[in-house]
């Protein structure tokens, strides 16, 4: 059945979980049983050797859908690599690539000092670095720890070569467990515009989203600034500090999720954001798109079958619930983070941290589409407003033709050449 597993873009495959193993197996051997145990679809005896609070966290059926995913993605699964094992604060981490018809990937097996597995990671191989003569640099970074004493996340810090200090730009997340690149099937979109940005003179920083680095910190009730704004502004704080920044030109780029809450962002920086950058950001009620986008995936094919019809309106129910109970969950989110999501008005944040702003938007986008175009339009007019739309993009900012699907994001491509031109003209002339 076609569905939406997240609601926009937010398809990062992260599992934790433990697992209880005889003491005699080798790590790569661990790691091994495990995806005998995927590949064989035995999700209920993998289940049966979690540790109780992953049984509840990821039970069999969460663990099919996951693993059942990568071929919907990537293609047809071939053959493992060798397995290497790795150590770090004292876990063991056990890294085998996977073969796919149209991809290959990593999953990494990470196991405690019981030999228990404490956590489940498939994920592409990293990107190459720069070229040795490229004209930037790349560092490790990491967030400043928030005021609430969580750690800062790692990132990425893109440089130009030469001096500055350099203009910048924040990348923040759409939904879901992102990594710093955004990286969704052989796409990698943030990495694909801060490499763009730095090319031409534009410093960026891009980390991973606390709900995929550490997902140990929200066994609690959480919000959306908990998921997203607090680091955000954290980010923001750690190039304001960098003296190869220009420090009254660092600008927030927020995409899809994360340029609804641009606005916010800039609001609880303290007067250090100098622009705002909306890539397929939506405008309108979030659970009003969630629902949209799931009727548009049913319909692609003409028709809606019994069991689509089933899940739309199973879906109608559980987002009138959760607008109205604190306690449901959707999409395994709580009802008050929902409530506060939708009580956002991003226009509206957007108009009021007085700030300029550019928006882009992709013509064949259908997670964001022209009703959240035309909110931007009418609720931001003046001249510090600017509007790109391009007919042959899709949510992720890369071309394609016909009507966007989920299985487009599958396939590898690169954001598109004149967005982050577009996007370079717009930052160099807000010196």
């Amino acid at each position: 059945m076609k569905r939406l597993q997240a609601w926009i873009a937010g398809m990062a495959t992260a599992v934790v979980i433990a697992a209880g193993a005889a003491a005699a197996d080798s790590p790569a051997a661990l790691a091994t049983r495990l995806l005998d145990q995927l590949d064989a679809g035995q999700y209920a005896a993998a289940e049966a050797t979690f540790s109780p609070q992953m049984k509840a966290a990821v039970p069999a059926h969460k663990l099919k859908a996951m693993w059942e995913s990568l071929p919907v993605l990537l293609g047809a699964a071939g053959a493992r690599g060798e397995a290497t094992v790795s150590e770090a604060d004292g876990f063991r981490i056990v890294a085998i690539p996977l073969a796919y018809a149209r991809d290959n990937v990593l999953a990494r097996v990470v196991l405690d000092g019981d030999d228990r597995i404490a956590g489940f990671l498939v994920q592409p191989p990293p990107p190459p670095p720069p070229a040795a003569d490229a004209s930037f640099s790349e560092q490790a970074i990491t967030l400043p720890a928030l005021a609430s004493g969580k750690p800062g996340l790692p990132g990425t810090l893109t440089l130009p070569r030469g001096k500055g200090p350099f203009p910048a730009v924040v990348l923040v997340h759409g939904s879901g467990p992102q990594d710093r690149d955004e990286t969704i099937g052989g796409n990698r979109p943030f990495l694909d515009i801060a490499r763009g940005l730095a090319a031409h003179g534009i410093a960026s920083l891009r980390y991973d989203k606390r709900t995929r680095a550490r997902p140990q910190d929200f066994s609690g009730a959480f919000g959306i600034d908990d998921e997203t704004t607090d680091d955000a502004v954290a980010a923001v704080t750690a190039l304001a500090g960098n003296a190869a920044i220009a420090h009254d030109r660092i600008h927030v780029l927020g995409h899809s999720q994360g340029g609804l809450l641009a606005g916010r962002i800039a609001a609880r920086s303290q007067g250090k954001v100098a622009g705002l950058i909306l890539l397929a950001a939506p405008a309108r009620p979030i659970l009003d798109l969630l629902g949209e986008q799931n009727r548009y995936l049913a319909h692609l094919d003409g028709s809606v079958s019994a069991e689509e019809q089933a899940h739309l309106d199973a879906l109608d129910v559980a987002i009138a619930k959760v607008r109205h109970d604190p306690a449901a969950t959707l999409l395994e989110l709580p009802g008050h983070y929902w409530q506060q999501l939708e009580r956002i008005d991003p226009v509206a944040d957007a108009r009021a941290s007085q700030l300029p702003v550019l928006l882009l938007q992709g013509g064949r986008d259908f997670q964001v589409v022209d009703a959240d175009w035309q909110r931007w339009k009418q609720g931001l007019q003046g001249p510090r407003y600017r509007f790109h739309l391009y007919p042959a993009l899709n949510h992720l900012g890369i071309a394609g033709e016909g009507k966007g699907t989920l299985d487009e994001y599958g396939k590898p491509g690169h954001v598109d050449a004149t967005l982050i031109q577009d996007i370079v003209r717009w930052v160099q002339a807000q010196e």
